[in-house]
């Protein structure tokens, strides 16, 4: 499939890329928005990250490695910054205001994710630059939402994992409430927000105010929990690592490694069972329906893993699944970025940094007719833009020059 490399851009596409042509604003930092706006750069977009001159977005101090974060090039900040340029801008300044304004009026999305309120005190609030530009498409990303008791509130991942109910279900009896292993309330929030972007693009005529909440696109994923309590009226729980749908569906222990078995249906315990040479299971009058073996699971799992602690899990995982019993590994983080699963699908490709060393990135979550779009420059060095975007404005280089002298850029 043929890939492009847009003229200002920074990444390749599949051919058409879907936002051939957007400009983006990101005035985001650390994760929600600069994760919503890195899928909007691989699905095409040009996005120009406008950065606090001196420091710019937090992440770049952040991440794994001290030596980066010295540098301004933390891993927290490679992770979801590639294909963006960057400019620096002080939009406390009088003319950093009016340079934000010049931008967007030739912008389509303005992404944000300061505190309700800020960019109103800035004099940049969505009533002002709406005048600029009627066609604007601002996204405003924030914990709780632009109004609300907690609107105000600070809201970081493990706030808002709290706060959403998610960290109540997750564990088990003895061990809930616990945070999710990953920054879910950021990921899930910038999606959202990218999800609603790239919706409010298609609409006719454009210019909208997007009001994206974390708390509320993280209970929304939990629309099985959420609907079983205000439906059914059954109390959320924390079930562990047990399918509370089913049964015998959970991880289940073998002789090296754990592994998921997802025998859901009747013809896929009977094939568990069976396999397992434990057939006489099948006329046990604790299992012999769905709900039997579901109020019965934990004498259940006893009996299965009297069997599947004999062998170790590459044993169990493919004669499974030939059999139509849904199975698999429960994977360590470089175990799956290892596999040939992920590999072969082009998940992970290496980019080039500015100083030649190359990292392996993830590209978008998405293919198209077959490709999968990567950015194919780097993420940005503080500012490495101002000169060709600013001049695209129409500065000239006594204008650049005063600029940076008085902190504006």
């Amino acid at each position: 499939m043929a890939t492009e490399t847009r003229a200002g851009g920074q990444t390749a596409h599949p051919t058409p890329a879907p936002l051939a042509g957007v400009r983006v604003l990101d005035l985001t930092n650390v994760l929600a928005g600069p994760f919503c706006c890195y899928q909007l750069a691989l699905m095409g977009a040009e996005v120009i990250k406008v950065e606090r001159p001196g420091s710019g977005d937090l992440a770049r101090q952040l991440g794994a490695d001290p030596a980066r974060n010295a540098a301004g090039m933390g891993i927290s900040f490679l992770a979801q910054n590639a294909g963006k340029s960057s400019v620096t801008l002080d939009m406390k300044a009088d003319e950093g205001k009016a340079l934000l304004k010049r931008l967007v009026a030739r912008a389509d999305v303005l992404v944000e994710n300061f505190r309700p309120g800020v960019m109103d005190r800035l004099g940049l609030g969505y009533e002002t630059l709406k005048e600029v530009n009627p066609r604007l498409i601002y996204c405003a990303i924030s914990g709780f939402g632009q109004d609300g008791p907690w609107k105000d509130n600070p809201a970081y991942d493990q706030i808002v994992q709290g706060i959403s109910g998610v960290m109540s279900i997750t564990g088990d009896a003895g061990s809930a409430p616990l945070r999710v292993g990953y920054p879910l309330a950021d990921t899930v929030g910038g999606m959202t927000a990218a999800f609603a972007v790239a919706a409010a693009l298609n609409a006719t005529p454009r210019g909208i105010f997007l009001d994206i909440s974390m708390t509320e696109a993280v209970i929304s994923t939990m629309g099985w929990v959420v609907s079983n309590h205000l439906i059914g009226g059954v109390p959320p729980g924390a079930h562990g690592n047990e399918n509370t749908t089913s049964a015998p569906s959970g991880t289940f222990a073998t002789a090296d490694q754990p592994i998921n078995i997802a025998a859901n249906r009747d013809e896929q315990w009977q094939a568990l069972a069976r396999h397992l040479g434990l057939e006489a299971l099948l006329d046990d009058p604790r299992f012999l329906t769905r709900e039997d073996r579901k109020t019965n699971r934990h004498a259940l799992r006893a009996a299965l893993e009297t069997v599947l602690t004999t062998r170790p899990a590459s044993h169990w995982v493919d004669p499974l699944n030939r059999l139509g019993v849904p199975t698999g590994p429960v994977l360590s983080v470089p175990q799956v970025l290892e596999g040939e699963q992920t590999r072969g699908r082009d998940l992970i490709r290496a980019t080039k940094l500015a100083n030649g060393e190359d990292i392996d990135l993830l590209g978008a979550p998405v293919m198209a007719d077959g490709a999968r779009a990567h950015a194919t420059l780097p993420p940005p060095t503080l500012g490495q833009d101002n000169d060709r975007i600013w001049r695209d404005l129409g500065l000239n280089e006594a204008d650049l020059t005063r600029l940076k002298q008085e902190d504006v850029i």
